[in-house]
């Protein structure tokens, strides 16, 4: 080993001694020997500390979206902060894809995804798990078209520019409806357009239909129409839904965070189901929804009503967490290797999927 003139570790730097050429081997042995002992205690030190960090941090990103739902009311109140002593970092994404990329890549603990991107997530073996059903898409997404574009059925779409985020539960209900109905997708020029940008094109017309959510759906239903929901394709064996997913080995080091999350959704849940009527363009939630997701209050009441919200006992059911979600994001995930989305198809995607979470809530 060569040492530097001026390094401390190196018996030279010492003027004022002369030691015998032993006494000097010994010495820096010794002093080797310590530095490789501090090293090693360092190691395990910061080892231990890296394992423990996630349950130390108390401070999670939970990644959001624009759909209209009752999880907002849970933001605007702050509560959920109250109760955990958590530091949530709430960020808005344009899309499911973008959301799943995000938990991908570190920067996202906890996100909303459609059952679409969850299924391709969990093709790809991300390690994530589905906890709690945030909405029942039914009626909520829709294939609007623009009023003069001369389109009155699916099989009008060939030759037409149709607008929908990639990976979302929306572009999946596009092409499962284009195959329903015997269009080949590609003979329609299907474009990658966030809600945000559909929004703009629409506006500018630029696109002929668009398959997407609300507040944007409200926005172009003005100059369109509706010839497919989200509902009627799911009633053909395709169903969709929106759910929150949690890295893994987050969720398992701050298990006491995520339980309380699912006990304050499943009360803004109910809060809205006991209460619909008051939820009008000028009430509290109603302004919190709209805040959060950019949309005009006066369309939110009619919006959210098009989801269904299923209680804490539903979640743990057969029909969600139970064992439905999985096999919904089994077929999702068949459908979109058959369309070359995914490159695999896991055997099960219930290693996924978790009820632990609600079964803590509800005490079981």
């Amino acid at each position: 080993m060569r040492f530097a003139t001026n390094d401390p570790w190196n018996p030279s730097f010492h003027s004022g001694f002369c030691l015998p050429s032993i006494s000097v081997l010994f010495t820096r042995e010794n002093l080797m020997s310590t530095k490789r002992t501090l090293f090693r205690w360092f190691a395990v030190a910061s080892l231990l500390a890296t394992s423990t960090a996630f349950a130390q941090t108390k401070e999670v990103t939970f990644a959001y979206q624009d759909m209209l739902v009752p999880l907002r009311t849970i933001i605007e109140s702050g509560e959920l902060e109250k109760t955990t002593g958590y530091k949530i970092n709430w960020r808005q994404f344009g899309g499911g894809g973008d959301v799943i990329r995000a938990m991908a890549s570190g920067d996202v603990q906890i996100g909303e995804a459609g059952s679409s991107p969850i299924a391709a997530a969990a093709s790809q073996g991300q390690d994530i798990k589905l906890f709690w059903i945030l909405d029942d898409i039914a009626d909520a997404e829709a294939l609007v078209v623009r009023n003069g574009a001369g389109i009155n059925g699916w099989k009008d779409l060939k030759g037409k520019k149709v607008a929908t985020p990639f990976v979302s539960t929306s572009h999946y209900q596009l092409l499962v409806g284009l195959k329903l109905e015997g269009v080949d997708a590609k003979e329609v020029n299907v474009v990658n357009l966030r809600p945000p940008e559909i929004a703009a094109a629409w506006e500018r017309g630029d696109i002929d239909a668009a398959f997407i959510w609300d507040p944007v759906l409200s926005k172009i239903k003005s100059n369109g129409k509706a010839i497919a929901t989200s509902g009627s394709i799911g009633k053909k064996g395709y169903p969709t839904f929106d759910g929150l997913v949690v890295n893994a080995k987050w969720a398992a080091a701050n298990e006491g965070f995520v339980t309380a999350l699912v006990k304050a959704l499943a009360k803004a849940d109910d809060n809205y189901r006991q209460h619909s009527a008051q939820w009008t363009a000028d009430s509290a939630p109603v302004k919190a929804i709209a805040k959060w997701s950019k949309a005009d209050p006066k369309a939110v009441p009619a919006a959210i009503a098009l989801y269904r919200f299923p209680t804490l006992q539903e979640q743990n059911s057969a029909d969600w967490l139970g064992g439905g979600a999985a096999k919904a994001l089994a077929k999702t995930a068949v459908f979109l290797k058959e369309q070359g989305r995914v490159q695999d198809v896991k055997a099960d995607y219930a290693a996924f999927v978790t009820s632990d979470y609600v079964r803590q809530a509800l005490g079981k």
